[in-house]
């Protein structure tokens, strides 16, 4: 079987810190993988709000997420804290790239979780259409937020 293999960018310039919640695990008492999308979704809202952005408020247009790739590492569990950081890249005309490097929290070092990409893509949600990535927004997600 063919494993996708997910090549991280060397800069990631934003993270957030999690805690697993109960309602994150499945019948297996680990994070499920619709728990590990919705962790990965949490980390995008909260990047794109440090760059000054929402889903739904992108340069006035909104993001749609295109795709999805998860390289799943180490199980997670109740309680556990992560960090995951986030970077953009990969800009062409209607869209880019948010890298995820998920990272279980331990008092030694961080373990590697998880790798995940989602590709994004520029919506006009009145005229139902893909549109052009405004350069403000690939400007703005290329640099640190406090820049």
């Amino acid at each position: 079987m063919n494993r996708i293999r997910l090549s991280l960018p060397e800069d990631f310039y934003f993270s957030t810190e999690l805690t697993i919640r109960i309602t994150d695990l499945n019948y297996g008492g680990h994070v499920g993988n619709d728990a590990f999308l919705s962790l990965i979704h949490e980390a995008r809202q909260q990047f794109l709000v440090s760059h000054g952005y929402t889903e739904l408020g992108f340069a006035g247009y909104g993001l749609i997420m295109a795709d999805v790739a998860i390289e799943y590492k180490k199980e997670l569990n109740y309680g556990n804290s992560v960090r995951i950081s986030v970077a953009a890249a990969d800009f062409d005309r209607l869209g880019f790239d948010l890298y995820y490097k998920i990272e279980l929290l331990t008092p030694e070092n961080p373990i590697l979780a998880g790798v995940a990409k989602t590709g994004m893509m520029c919506y006009d949600y009145t005229a139902g259409k893909k549109v052009s990535i405004p350069g403000e927004a690939i400007a703005r997600l290329s640099k640190r937020p406090s820049e």
